[in-house]
């Protein structure tokens, strides 16, 4: 921009700047590892570098050969050619050999990193994404499914690990999958991984849709009311719990005064307006129930 040539490397700060103008052109956030509780001893200075997330190709690949050019940029002879395509192949049997079912060569990646675009999903579900799905291949439990179907599963074991409010149907959508063959997938990675896969809170998603149609502070307490009492009766244990939770909402916000159509509902709660609609009438009748009994039992008491 200042038309000089001259970059300066600042190792303290881990960027390069412009000598004249300071524009900083390449910078990195610089991971150090603590000290060692023995003070006689040096630190060896492993750790210390570029921050790389677990699942990023660049902690496991390192250098990567091109083997055409030098570090100047002039042409190769075919002699040294050969030599860097040699090492450049020994160097990808050897990654392939050392990572365990690494996603470095796999379309899997690519697959991931579209889904979390369309999900908008913060890079630590993409991390977990991969690990999870990196784990379920070599455990055997993706034998007979498809790429989508596996990476739908895994990401949608991902979101319900840090609690983030993603539907089946969404996860579905975004991987371009069908929903009942990631919902198989998932129920696969449930019972094969050693590790338990935590359920998503009704509140969780009451949230999203809360703030999605804009409801006051009002109508969410009553919404989390209901919910306490709709989940401890039976008849409503086998509806979807979005339908559910949608319902709800439709009912609060229609007492509080705050109506919201059921097409606006329906599209936030992603069911359809026939599902809110009976929905609403079964939850509906269902709590003017519960509140007679316990009227009645303030009577009788």
């Amino acid at each position: 921009m200042c038309g000089s040539a001259r970059r300066v490397h600042d190792a303290l700060r881990s960027e390069v700047h412009c000598a004249r103008c300071g524009l900083v052109f390449e910078s990195a956030e610089v991971v150090a590892q603590p000290p060692p509780l023995d003070r006689s001893q040096e630190p060896s200075g492993g750790g210390i570098g570029p921050f790389a997330l677990p699942g990023s190709p660049h902690r496991e690949l390192g250098s990567t050969l091109v083997g055409s050019r030098d570090g100047q940029g002039k042409r190769l002879d075919w002699q040294r050619r050969y030599a860097f395509q040699h090492l450049r192949r020994v160097m990808q049997r050897q990654i392939g050999h050392t990572l365990d079912h690494g996603l470095e060569r796999s379309p899997a990646r690519a697959e991931i990193a579209n889904a979390m675009e369309r999900l908008s999903l913060p890079a630590l579900v993409r991390t977990e994404s991969e690990r999870v799905f990196v784990m379920a291949r070599s455990s055997g439990l993706y034998r007979g499914r498809s790429l989508s179907a596996a990476v739908g599963a895994a990401i949608y074991a991902a979101c319900r690990r840090y609690a983030i409010p993603r539907t089946l149907s969404e996860v579905a959508e975004a991987v371009g999958a069908k929903r009942f063959e990631v919902g198989r997938t998932f129920k696969v990675l449930q019972r094969g991984l050693p590790e338990t896969i935590p359920a998503i809170g009704l509140k969780v998603f009451l949230q999203r849709y809360a703030d999605e149609l804009a409801l006051s502070p009002v109508v969410r307490a009553q919404v989390e009311a209901m919910l306490d009492v709709a989940q401890q009766d039976p008849e409503l244990s086998g509806l979807s719990p979005h339908g559910l939770v949608a319902a709800l909402i439709y009912l609060a916000a229609d007492r509080s005064g705050e109506h919201r159509t059921r097409a606006e509902v329906a599209r936030v709660g992603a069911v359809t307006e026939v599902t809110l609609r009976s929905t609403s009438r079964l939850v509906e009748r269902l709590l003017e129930r519960s509140s007679n009994r316990g009227t009645g039992r303030a009577v009788s008491g």
